[in-house]
Formats: structure tokens, C-alpha cells, sequence
């Protein structure tokens, strides 16, 4: 991967608000790999007590765009399909690992999955995008 993609994508991440809301961490990155953490906040619960659908997407969607993006053109997402398998505990550490299944010049397939710190599968994640023609715009 580009070394200069890598500083750029995790420069953005840390400024982009909606990964600063939800405490977002861009912890590992590489050519159509990413791992993003989070902490399932008292914030992040639904109305039954639960985390959020919402907070578990954001997660995932966070880890699915920086590694559809690493290899330094826009990429935008065409298509998820998420399944949630269980709730975590208050205070978990949650880790989205976003793994490239397919490369084209015009699309790449993600298998993304959401674990806790005991390995429990939370979340599982197939997810699609349009690779555009132009680089990222925030390349230095």
C-alpha cells in the first residue's frame, strides 16, 4: 500500500466527524484490509438496552470504507447486507475487520466481520462498491 495513501486515510478518519461521534479507531490498514475498534458506549444502546443496529453499521461501514479506499480511488458503497448475531456487553471493545474478496476495475467485494474481545461474532457483513476513476481527493 501507498505510504502516503495510508498517512492520508488515517489523517481523514480522524478528522471525519461521524468517526469522531461514535469513537471510531482506524487501528490497522492495508490494500483492501482494514480493522476498526469502537467501545459499545451506554450512548450506543437501543430501546430495549441493547446496542444499536445503527452504532454496529456505523462500525462496519467505517472498516468497509478505508479498505475500499486504500488502494488510493474513490470508492462508494453499492451495496451491504448485514446480519447481526448478538448483542455485546456494556463497555465491549468492538473490532471491524473488513477483508477485499474481489478486486475489478469497476467494483471490489468485502467480507466484513464484527467481534468482541472474546471473539463472539456480533456481526457479519457482505458489502459491495463502485470504484470510481479519480483518486482520493485528500492525497497530499
Amino acid at each position: 500500500m501507498e505510504d502516503n495513501v495510508r498517512r492520508a486515510i488515517f489523517r481523514k478518519v480522524k478528522e471525519e466527524p461521524f468517526a469522531r461521534k461514535l469513537n471510531l479507531d482506524l487501528i490497522e490498514l492495508n490494500d483492501g484490509y482494514s480493522v476498526v475498534e469502537m467501545t459499545f458506549t451506554e450512548d450506543l444502546k437501543n430501546i430495549f438496552g441493547m446496542a444499536h443496529g445503527g452504532a454496529i453499521f456505523g462500525l462496519i461501514d467505517e472498516a468497509f470504507e478505508t479498505a475500499a479506499n486504500s488502494h488510493g480511488t474513490i470508492a462508494v458503497a453499492l451495496n451491504m447486507n448485514i446480519t447481526y448475531m448478538n448483542s455485546p456487553a456494556p463497555g465491549a471493545r468492538l473490532r471491524a475487520e473488513a477483508k477485499e474478496l474481489n478486486l475489478t476495475p469497476h467494483t471490489a467485494s468485502y467480507d466484513i466481520k464484527v467481534t468482541d474481545e472474546k471473539q463472539t461474532l456480533i456481526a457479519s457483513c457482505q458489502a459491495l462498491v463502485y470504484r470510481k476513476k479519480q483518486g482520493l481527493p485528500f492525497l497530499e
